[in-house]
C-alpha cells in the first residue's frame, strides 16, 4: 500500500475554524449555550427550512426522526436497500420493521413503483436516501405520502445543498436530516441536524435530544430557575457549542466547497465516460447533485471479481477508494431476522459492481491526475468488460 493515499474522502480545517472554536473554549458555554441556536439558524436559513435541531451525529438524528412522529412496535417503515445501516437501523432503535425497497438502475435512489406496491395498512413512513447525493425522487414519494397518510423522512446525510426542482433539500420532506461526520461537505467531527417545516415535529426532536427535559441549563440560567421537568424519556443526543461554531465556520464554505466538488465530478464524466468497463453516475435534469460520493460501477462478465480486482490494485496504487454499499439486508444482522437475499435486485446488482473514487473539496488536481491514471490503468479491458 502507497503512503501516500488519496482517501475517498476528508474533512478541511483552516484558520477560521480554529478560531471559532477558540473563541468558544475561552467563552462560558460548551455546551446548551448561544452557539447551538446559532448554527441552528444558519443551517435553516441555507436549506430554506423554518426549524433545524442540531444533535450528536446523523444516526441520532435519523433516531429522532423516527421517534418524533411516533414509531412504535408493529409499525413498518419503507427504507431503501442501498444505503447504510444507520438509515434502517433508527426505524428498529424505535421498534418499527423495516420494509426494505429497491432502487432504480439509473440513480441507485429509492425506486417509488417499488415503494407503492410496499405500502399496507402498517406502513407509517417512507425514508428516502440522497445516495451519493443525489436527491432521491421525491415528488412521487410526497403524493404517496399525502395518498396514504404517511410521513416522508429525507435521508439527506449525503446531500447539504443538493437541489430537487429548484429547492435544497432540507426543505422539501416533512423531516430531514443531515450528517456532519468528517468525510461529509462540511463537519463538527461527528454531529447532525433535523430541519422540518413542521413546528411540532421540530419540537418534539429538541425535546427528545434533551432527555425529554422542557428545558436545558442556560435557558433555566436565563429564567433564574432551577427547576425543569421531564415530559419524556429522552437521550442525551446534544452538540455542544464548540462543535456548534466549527459547523457554523464550515457552513459559510460550503457554497465553494461544493462547486469544487461538482467542478471534480464534471472532469470524472469527461475523463471515464468513454473507458471500457467503467459506468460513471448521471445528474436528472430535475436535480442539483452535492456529490459526496462519485460512484461508479465496474461492467465485466464476473462483476463482482473484477471490481474486487480493481479495488485492489488501485489502494496499492495509493488511490483510497472505497465500496458504498452493501445492502443493507445483507448484513449478518438482519439476515438473522429473516431478511432474504434477492429482495432488491438491482440494488444487489449494482452492488456487485459500485467503487467509490476519491471526492472531497479539497482534492488537488495533482490528485484527481493520479486517480484518472489509475482508473484507465486497471479498468477491465473490453475483452472481460460486459454492455453498459
Amino acid at each position: 500500500m502507497s503512503e501516500a493515499l488519496i482517501p475517498y474522502g476528508r474533512h478541511v480545517i483552516d484558520a477560521d475554524d480554529l478560531a471559532a472554536v477558540t473563541e468558544v473554549l475561552r467563552g462560558d458555554w460548551l455546551t446548551t449555550g448561544p452557539a447551538v441556536a446559532r448554527f441552528e439558524e444558519g443551517f435553516a436559513q441555507y436549506v430554506g427550512a423554518p426549524h433545524a435541531v442540531a444533535v450528536s451525529n446523523g444516526t441520532a438524528a435519523l433516531h429522532l426522526a423516527m421517534l418524533a412522529i411516533g414509531i412504535k412496535p408493529g409499525d413498518e417503515v419503507i427504507v431503501p436497500a442501498l444505503t447504510f445501516a444507520a438509515s434502517a437501523n433508527s426505524v428498529r432503535y424505535a421498534g418499527g420493521t423495516v420494509v426494505f425497497a429497491d432502487v432504480r438502475d439509473d440513480t441507485l435512489t429509492v425506486d417509488p413503483a417499488h415503494v407503492a406496491s410496499l405500502i399496507t395498512a402498517r406502513t407509517k413512513a417512507i425514508v428516502a436516501v440522497d445516495y451519493a447525493g443525489l436527491p432521491a425522487d421525491l415528488a412521487p414519494l410526497l403524493d404517496l405520502c399525502n395518498t396514504h397518510g404517511l410521513i416522508l423522512v429525507e435521508d439527506a446525510c449525503h446531500a447539504p445543498g443538493a437541489e430537487y426542482h429548484e429547492r435544497r433539500v432540507g426543505s422539501i420532506a416533512h423531516l430531514s436530516v443531515f450528517s456532519f461526520h468528517p468525510v461529509k461537505h462540511m463537519t463538527t467531527g461527528e454531529g447532525g441536524m433535523v430541519t422540518s417545516a413542521n413546528a411540532e415535529l421540530a419540537g418534539r426532536v429538541r425535546l427528545l435530544r434533551n432527555h425529554g427535559i422542557s428545558s436545558d441549563h442556560r435557558q433555566r440560567e436565563l429564567a433564574g430557575t432551577w427547576s425543569y421537568d421531564m415530559l419524556e424519556l429522552g437521550f442525551n443526543y446534544r452538540l455542544p457549542d464548540l462543535l456548534c461554531a466549527l459547523g457554523l465556520s464550515q457552513l459559510k464554505k460550503l457554497p465553494t466547497w461544493l462547486a469544487r466538488r461538482r467542478a471534480l465530478a464534471a472532469r470524472y464524466r469527461a475523463e471515464l465516460d468513454a473507458v471500457p468497463g467503467i459506468r460513471v453516475p448521471i445528474e436528472p435534469d430535475d436535480r442539483r447533485h452535492a456529490w459526496h460520493l462519485y460512484p461508479v460501477r465496474v461492467v465485466a462478465d464476473d462483476v463482482a471479481a473484477a471490481r474486487q480486482a480493481m479495488y485492489s490494485a488501485l489502494r496499492a496504487d495509493g488511490i483510497g477508494v472505497n465500496v458504498h454499499y452493501l445492502p443493507v439486508y445483507l448484513h449478518s444482522y438482519y439476515q438473522g431476522l429473516g431478511y432474504a437475499r434477492g429482495l432488491c435486485p438491482v440494488a444487489e446488482a449494482a452492488y456487485d459492481g459500485l467503487l467509490s473514487l476519491p471526492m472531497w473539496h479539497g482534492m488537488t488536481d495533482e490528485q484527481f491526475d493520479k486517480v484518472i491514471d489509475a482508473v484507465r490503468k486497471h479498468a477491465p479491458s473490453p475483452r472481460t468488460a460486459g454492455a453498459a
